[in-house]
């Protein structure tokens, strides 16, 4: 490797994996997955020293092995149980479920198969991997973490001086940060400002679970998209236009009350409605929009509980769709006295310099030999390779709207 390890715990992931993975360890250990990298940037190549590199960084990655001192931190987190703690101690990411090439447009192509334990852990660090890899041997990495220094501090200063008001939110960047050294400056510089008095914008915490114990923080995070494909896609038998409540009748089994905030936009909001009723509603504490417009989303999902006796203002509207202060600032106010509102801000407090942030994701392509696939709020987010399994998923959707009556 030409730079210093960029992973250098298994801590360093989002702590949703943990969630969905102790959900997968107990109740589908023996399902398979394979996901797949898409970098967005048109204008975005690796090289083959950069391509290099990242295979250099993962396979450091995969020496990893959990601390006893990391699994003491995790077991303080409520949700998280023994059996699988144990199953963590003995846990090591597996290089032979990697295939990283140059094959691809953008010159580089990454590509994991294997359990859907092991797989979805190496979501987060492969890509925070290939950002900082991209960022430090295609820059002046000092003068862009200069930059991003002096963006952070001026950004920070309009919470502190009341010129934006967001209530509660989190650090969610990890996947696109700049570098470990951004993020954790970020981290750092936002638990801070939680000493400014009379702030009404607070930070609460990081989905980065080692930053969230170096800091001393509320490590923040549930579900992902992939939690709803393969719970509700990856069985075969299954209709995929019920696949929330495939998912959250699992997530449910899992946790009860606890750990409880649904995402709605896996197959569309309006096909998550028709699953999301009286008992799931009440169970989970809140939602999180992820695509599609904020304002719009979250007048539909008041009225909703509204519709089945709840009140909203029991219930916590996450919002974590490309965030930046301004935007929160106007989603809060609109929102202000008619629910909970709480914020996810990733890229744009992990990774804003005066170069583009890369577009990058890896997504669950598929799933026990199955093709899976996401059909969100809007178009361009999903990522399946096969147009023959989205339309038929669409064609899926489309009836049980069309044809099943709404539940009274």
């Amino acid at each position: 490797m030409k730079l210093a390890p960029i992973i250098t715990s298994l801590l360093e992931t989002d702590l949703y994996k943990f969630s969905m993975g102790q959900a997968i360890y107990h109740q589908f250990p023996g399902y398979k997955t394979t996901w797949s990298f898409k970098c967005r940037n048109e204008d975005v190549h690796f090289t083959a020293e950069m391509v290099e590199e990242i295979r250099q960084q993962v396979r450091a990655y995969c020496d990893l092995r959990f601390t006893e001192e990391e699994l003491a931190y995790i077991d303080g987190i409520q949700w998280l149980k023994g059996s699988y703690l144990d199953f963590l101690r003995l846990w090591r990411p597996n290089f032979a479920d990697f295939t990283i090439t140059d094959e691809a447009d953008c010159g580089l192509a990454i590509e994991t198969r294997g359990t859907w334990l092991n797989t979805s852990m190496y979501e987060i660090p492969t890509l925070a991997i290939v950002n900082e890899v991209y960022f430090r041997m295609r820059y002046d990495y000092d003068a862009l973490l200069a930059d991003f220094k002096a963006r952070l501090e001026a950004k920070t200063e309009m919470l502190r001086t009341g010129r934006w008001v967001i209530g509660a939110f989190s650090e969610f960047g990890m996947r696109r940060r700049l570098s470990a050294e951004a993020q954790a400056l970020a981290v750092e510089t936002l638990a801070h400002l939680r000493d400014t008095p009379g702030l009404e914008s607070k930070f609460v915490g990081t989905s980065n679970v080692y930053l969230a114990w170096k800091y001393g923080l509320t490590p923040v995070g549930t579900m992902a998209h992939e939690w709803i494909m393969c719970v509700g896609q990856g069985n075969h038998k299954h209709n995929p236009a019920y696949s929330n409540w495939y998912a959250l009748d699992a997530w449910v089994k899992e946790y009860g009350v606890l750990n409880g905030t649904a995402l709605t936009d896996t197959i569309t909001t309006d096909c998550f409605l028709r699953d999301f009723q009286l008992t799931y509603a009440t169970l989970f504490s809140g939602v999180r929009h992820d695509s599609g417009d904020p304002l719009a989303w979250g007048d539909k999902m008041i009225a909703h509980y509204e519709s089945l006796g709840i009140d909203a203002h029991t219930k916590t509207l996450l919002f974590s769709d490309s965030l930046d202060f301004e935007r929160a600032d106007r989603i809060y106010h609109y929102f202000a006295g008619r629910a909970r509102v709480a914020f996810g801000i990733g890229t744009y407090l992990s990774n804003d310099t005066s170069e583009p942030a890369l577009n990058i994701v890896m997504k669950t392509t598929r799933c026990n030999g199955q093709d899976v696939a996401k059909i969100s709020d809007v178009e361009g987010k999903g990522m399946c390779k096969n147009d023959a399994y989205v339309e038929y998923l669409t064609r899926s959707i489309d009836w049980r709207m069309e044809n099943e009556k709404k539940p009274e």
